[in-house]
């Protein structure tokens, strides 16, 4: 039965906060909001929270997940980021993009594109979330709360609670979440290349 957090929205509270992290560091799946939709998350590396993610999203290891980061010397640890790459990251972030990048060994393989090992990348821009990361010290792991047959992610933590109370270990609740994905832009070869459209504009990237 999962666990129910509801945090301010602006201000998470400290101890909820650690409390939430500790979970994730013990392995436990969380359903946490984002300046987007919902996303499903943990520690990084958790080979059973990665298998139990790819079950209640029903996608295979050529999935992408995301690393979410607290800013862009972050990033610079775990992708290869050239100089025309790190311009675009950093008139975009934090905000609304998931950029594809090539993975650097600081990843387990079993988190990479097992042909590409590229992984998503991206810098929310969330109360909740920067507090989460702050206290676990490190990225955490991702991904878009889409369930099977759904059209679009889960914004609304009840519902979340009701769907998905045996297949995760906390729902975190902080007001209002937009019900719109990520802009998902690949970057492995050059040059931007759109891999879905979401919330954020496409503009900086001339697309």
């Amino acid at each position: 039965m999962a666990q129910f957090f509801t945090l301010h929205a602006e201000q998470p509270q400290a101890r909820l906060i650690k409390q939430a992290a500790q979970i994730m560091r013990e392995g436990g799946l969380v359903a946490f909001p984002t300046d987007s939709a919902y996303a499903l998350g943990g520690h990084t590396g958790d080979n059973p929270l990665l298998t139990r993610i790819r079950r209640i999203r029903a996608v295979d290891e050529r999935h992408h997940f995301t690393l979410l980061c607290r800013d862009l010397s972050e990033i610079a640890s775990y992708a290869r980021v050239d100089n025309s790459q790190y311009r675009l990251l950093k008139a975009t972030t934090p905000g609304p993009y998931t950029f594809i990048l090539e993975g650097t060994k600081e990843l387990p393989r079993r988190v990479l594109h097992p042909k590409r090992k590229s992984i998503g990348l991206r810098i929310p821009d969330h109360p909740v979330v920067s507090a989460l990361l702050e206290e676990l010290g490190e990225p955490l792991l991702s991904s878009t709360l889409l369930l099977p047959g759904d059209e679009f992610p889960l914004t609304d933590p009840d519902e979340i609670r009701d769907r998905l109370e045996k297949e995760v270990d906390l729902v975190i609740e902080a007001g209002p979440c937009r019900g719109e994905a990520t802009t998902v832009i690949d970057l492995t070869s050059g040059i931007p290349v759109l891999v879905r459209e979401g919330r954020g504009s496409l503009a900086p990237f001339g697309l």
